[in-house]
């Protein structure tokens, strides 16, 4: 997996991050997710814990990073395949929404919005409409503003 995120995003950030996450109470082995060509790992999605604080409590939330597919398999439906198991798999065990920090033009295919429309920020700065949620459960974020906090891992990425 390590050369896999390495590849994919052209350094070794994110695959510091893997590492540090699966090594974390963040983890969480079933949304950890391998794409194969034969025995050769060519893909990799990861699913963390994640809360939104608001005014008033943390709700739970899943973080969707990071997707990486090897360059030379890009193109070919291997990321938006590990996505859509993700969210499948997030769905079946109940989890309640998905935050991810990514191309806008790529995540809405799968239901993800802006997240600014439910009033939800990053703790970082981001570009407009790169910062997207997803409700995996009928109204999950009615009501919920506030900012999100991540493990204190993701400072690696």
């Amino acid at each position: 997996m390590f050369e896999v995120n390495q590849r994919a995003f052209g350094r070794v950030n994110e695959a510091r991050l893997v590492e540090a996450l699966r090594r974390s109470p963040a983890f969480i082995p079933e949304l950890s997710l391998v794409a194969l060509d034969g025995p050769r790992v060519v893909g990799y999605l990861l699913l963390t814990c994640i809360v939104v604080k608001t005014a008033r409590d943390s709700r739970p939330a899943l973080a969707l990073a990071p997707m990486a597919v090897l360059p030379e398999f890009q193109g070919r439906g291997i990321g938006s395949a590990l996505v859509r198991q993700g969210l499948r798999g997030a769905r079946d065990l109940g989890h309640p929404v998905v935050i991810v920090l990514g191309h806008p033009e790529y995540y809405p295919r799968f239901g993800f919005i802006p997240a600014e429309r439910y009033g939800i920020r990053p703790p970082f700065a981001a570009s407009p409409g790169a910062f997207m949620v997803l409700e995996l459960q009928a109204n999950a974020l009615r009501g919920v503003q506030g900012e999100v906090e991540y493990p204190p891992e993701f400072a690696l990425a």
